[in-house]
């Protein structure tokens, strides 16, 4: 297992930007996929994006042409750049990883042993 910490939620209005860092300790050689999911009021976890140990993403199809995913694996860190946010951007991010698959937008979130203690996001109109 690993640890998760997030950082950079926070508010800003539509149209806004934010990026959201997450940095993991641990035990965090071979295999990780990490990722990000949501949780707005309400409603239940989806997942947001994800990217595997080469780099390679996958992001939701909705979010595709407003969030951008990367990481650096030797920092064991995944940043969320989201751009044109909307207020129903509004929820918790949770950044995730995984030492098993998928690593993909299937993914469910038992499919992610490990979460981080969350950030929020808040996006006002």
């Amino acid at each position: 297992h690993v640890q998760l910490v997030e950082s950079g939620g926070g508010q800003v209005q539509a149209g806004g930007s934010l990026r959201l860092s997450c940095t993991a300790s641990g035990k965090t050689e071979g295999y990780y996929c990490m990722g990000w999911f949501t949780q707005g009021p309400g409603k239940k976890r989806e997942v947001v994006a994800v990217i595997d140990p080469w780099g390679n993403p996958s992001i939701a199809p909705l979010l595709l042409d407003r969030f951008t995913i990367s990481r650096d694996k030797s920092k064991g860190k995944v940043d969320l750049q989201m751009n044109s946010l909307k207020p129903e951007d509004t929820a918790m991010y949770y950044c995730v990883a995984s030492d098993g698959e998928p690593c993909a937008v299937l993914a469910q979130p038992a499919n992610f042993p490990d979460w981080g203690q969350g950030t929020q996001v808040t996006v006002s109109a």
